[in-house]
C-alpha cells in the first residue's frame, strides 16, 4: 500500500500500471489487489481522473484522438472511459487539427499536392482522423477535385 500510494503521490496511475508496477517490485496478487481496493475506495486512484487529465495534457501537446486513445488503451483505461473522454462534443477535433496544422505550417493554406501530402501525414502522426485532416486542408483553402493538381482558384 506504501508504494503505490508513493507511486500516485508523483502522477496520477491507472489501476493497470499501479498493478503492473507493484508486480515488478514483487508484491503478490493479494495484497496488490487489496491495495488497489483501498485506494480506489478512498479515492486515491480513479482511472476516470487519470483519463481526464491525460486527455487534456495530451490535447495542449497537439495530439489527435487516435493517438490518445491507444495511448490511454496501453495504460488499461477502459473503453467507456476513453470514449467518454474523447467524445468530438467535448473535444473540437477539426479546430485541434486546424491549430496544429497552423502551428507547424503557418496560416497559409497547402497549394500544391507535395505540401498538401507531407501536412496530411503530419496531421495523421500526431493521431488525427482522416476526416479531420481532409477538411482542415480543403477549409485552409486546397480542394483535392479542381484543377490538375488540386488548387482551387479563387477569384
Amino acid at each position: 500500500m506504501q508504494r503505490a500510494s508513493a507511486l500516485l503521490a508523483r502522477r496520477e496511475h491507472t489501476r493497470h500500471e499501479l498493478r503492473r508496477k507493484l508486480a515488478q517490485n514483487g508484491a503478490e496478487a493479494d495484497e496488490i489487489e487489496a491495495a488497489l481496493e483501498k485506494l480506489a475506495a478512498g479515492g486515491l486512484q480513479s482511472d476516470a481522473r487519470f483519463a481526464e487529465h491525460f486527455v487534456r495534457a495530451r490535447v495542449r501537446k497537439g495530439q489527435g484522438p487516435l493517438k490518445i486513445g491507444h495511448a490511454l488503451r496501453e495504460r488499461g483505461v477502459g473503453p467507456d472511459l476513453i470514449t467518454k473522454y474523447l467524445d468530438a462534443g467535448q473535444i473540437d477535433w477539426l479546430r485541434q487539427a486546424r491549430r496544429v496544422r497552423a502551428g507547424k505550417f503557418g496560416e497559409a493554406p497547402p497549394l500544391d499536392y507535395q505540401n498538401r501530402a507531407r501536412q496530411s501525414r503530419f496531421l495523421h502522426s500526431r493521431g488525427f482522423e482522416s476526416d479531420a485532416i481532409r477538411q482542415a486542408l480543403n477549409e485552409s483553402g486546397f480542394s483535392a477535385g479542381h484543377g490538375e493538381i488540386g488548387i482551387t482558384h479563387e477569384s
